[in-house]
């Protein structure tokens, strides 16, 4: 009898897998979305927060090759699957995966950028299983303490790019501009063209960009995934 998989859900791109685990954060298209749109030219440092399976992570080592890059996570299962994701990509001398809570986090020099895909719901029922609850909610640790501890870890011309549901991006991006960020790119994401945009992909700067870029994306029209779409997940999903 074939023995059962330790890592049972994975999810295949062309480049690399990602199994979940039992970790709290499934690969899901707001993963995808954020680190296929996320920007650099030359980038030697990224930083993952919360990198979960280390979806973002692989994702950073395939796009930007010359990229160290950092990933973080404060649940230990998440950890895991981080690094058994890791150690099975073309990339693992480039990641390290590190069970260190960001509020704490001391790096030994910034980064050039810093990927994030937060915690959105600030209120409601939180998640019974720990991992699931401890991934999606923010409860204890708000969105203006991620932007505060960026600040510090951040280079002056780098970037920290996030997706979020609209209203909590816009209420963050609000909140990053009062504490001195400026926005630097942001594209609405409408799930269908008959649906108004449900997520925000944006980056912020700590320094002032000579203009800030405006998209929009749909992904699906009725019966397949849209051309924007396809064009920016072609280089990652299979059937591109």
């Amino acid at each position: 009898m074939k023995k059962k998989s330790q890592h049972p859900k994975t999810f295949h791109f062309k480049q690399f897998s990602v199994s979940g685990g039992e970790c709290g954060m499934p690969v899901s298209t707001d993963g995808v979305l954020l680190g296929a749109w996320m920007n650099g030219e030359n980038l030697r440092s990224i930083l993952d927060i919360g990198t979960g399976t280390g979806l973002l992570a692989l994702f950073c080592a395939q796009r930007f090759p010359t990229a160290q890059i950092t990933a973080l996570d404060i649940d230990q299962q998440a950890i895991q699957t981080a690094i058994h994701n890791r150690d099975h990509s073309p990339w693992a001398s480039r990641i390290k995966v590190e069970h260190q809570d960001i509020l704490t986090f001391v790096p030994q020099s910034d980064y050039d950028a810093i990927i994030c895909n937060p915690p959105y719901f600030t209120s409601g029922q939180v998640s019974i299983a720990p991992a699931r609850a401890l991934a999606r909610h923010v409860s204890g640790f708000s969105h203006q303490q991620l932007l505060h501890h960026c600040q510090h870890l951040l280079s002056p011309s780098g970037e920290l790019s996030m997706i979020l549901p609209c209203q909590e991006g816009d209420s963050l991006i609000d909140s990053a501009k009062q504490l001195g960020w400026f926005l630097t790119r942001s594209c609405l994401v409408s799930p269908t063209e008959t649906k108004p945009p449900s997520r925000i992909l944006f980056s912020l700067s700590r320094t002032e960009p000579q203009a800030c870029e405006f998209t929009q994306l749909t992904i699906r029209t009725q019966n397949s995934y849209t051309p924007a779409f396809t064009e920016l997940t072609k280089a990652f999903y299979l059937k591109m």
